[in-house]
């Protein structure tokens, strides 16, 4: 099976019965009948701009530009509570996640960290409803999630995502169509005002076959924003691309969630990485995947990876992810990262079987 929207015949086979993506991202859900807007531009100032922005934008101007640190609301936007996820193998049954519990709050850049074979995608997969949980429960806007749904759209590792015989503009307007949440219209419309904020304007009519890897990749990202999810979750998007193609993804995807503020959970095994996209960063140790530590990241930037406290902090993380030794941990119960707006603080589990200890940023 292509890694693009592909036809599923488990789900009928209906003109709208779709999946999008290698994890198969159900289009056709009773959450797809959402109403939209009728002008992409104006809906997601009404869905992401605060009530002033809005005020200030219906007055004719500009809106102000947002502060860097997004206010969280008061309760979660996503919650994973005490998750364990199991699958079976022909010898036995295999625990991918044991008893995880974190929580999402609106606009979060939230990281999942961890060494290959901690969990961090089969979380992600069950936080998009692709994966039965085993045990616990998880909740978007304090509903369970049981399938997946157009309020959670994913972007994968493979940038070889798109149908090849539709054109940049159609890729974007596909989901669109085939979820029935708008009309032709406005899918073109709101296909080429995210095609612009990617910066592939000029491509709309090329094929995928033209583009290259990172910027396959931009398509991706504009395709699931132009969905209007209420959380975008990218399984390592970058880690395929070549080093300087992945720095300026980084640059892009910081740049787009600074004018949008949209949601996004993030997997990478990247020490750097996750200290450069993320505000929020949850650490899973392997066999299974355990919160050993969640830590708050948000001085961080790009031009921060040379810098002492950046580098101290790599150094920190790096062995949270890998120092076996429980007491050393439990030692370093509380870990703290001094910056200009003050210390930042990283609650450690001491006991992996249970949530870990969260104090306040």
């Amino acid at each position: 099976m292509w890694h693009g929207l592909t036809w599923n015949s488990r789900w009928g086979g209906n003109d709208g019965d779709l999946a999008l993506g290698p994890a198969e991202l159900l289009l056709r859900s009773p959450l797809a009948s959402e109403p939209f807007g009728s002008n992409a531009a104006h809906e997601l100032a009404s869905r992401l701009a605060s009530p002033a922005e809005v005020h200030h934008q219906q007055q004719g101007g500009e809106a102000p530009a947002g502060p860097k640190a997004h206010p969280r609301t008061a309760a979660p936007l996503l919650d994973i509570d005490r998750v364990s996820i199991d699958y079976p193998t022909r010898e036995r049954v295999v625990r991918a996640t044991h008893q995880v519990s974190l929580q999402v709050h609106g606009a979060d850049r939230f990281v999942l960290l961890g060494a290959s074979g901690c969990g961090k995608s089969t979380l992600l997969k069950a936080m998009a409803g692709f994966v039965p949980v085993s045990e616990g429960e998880i909740r978007l806007n304090g509903q369970p999630v049981r399938q997946p749904g157009p309020d959670r759209v994913m972007v994968f590792q493979e940038f070889d995502q798109l149908p090849p015989w539709k054109t940049v503009r159609e890729n974007v307007m596909f989901p669109l169509l085939a979820s029935r949440s708008v009309g032709k219209a406005e899918a073109a419309e709101r296909a080429d005002w995210y095609l612009h904020k990617v910066g592939l304007s000029r491509f709309a009519d090329v094929h995928p076959h033209q583009l290259s890897g990172g910027m396959k990749q931009r398509v991706a990202i504009a395709r699931a924003l132009a969905m209007h999810p209420q959380v975008l979750l990218m399984d390592e998007p970058f880690a395929a691309l070549d080093a300087l193609t992945r720095r300026r993804m980084q640059e892009e995807l910081l740049a787009l969630w600074d004018e949008l503020r949209f949601t996004l959970v993030f997997v990478t095994h990247s020490i750097e990485e996750a200290l450069v996209v993320g505000n929020r960063i949850a650490i899973l140790s392997p066999h299974p995947g355990r919160l050993r530590a969640e830590i708050n990241a948000q001085q961080f930037d790009l031009a921060s990876s040379g810098s002492t406290a950046f580098q101290a902090t790599h150094q920190r993380i790096h062995r949270l992810l890998f120092d076996e030794d429980a007491a050393a941990l439990a030692a370093d119960s509380a870990i703290n990262f001094d910056n200009d707006n003050g210390a930042e603080r990283a609650s450690v589990a001491k006991n992996y079987f249970k949530p870990p200890l969260r104090r306040a940023a």
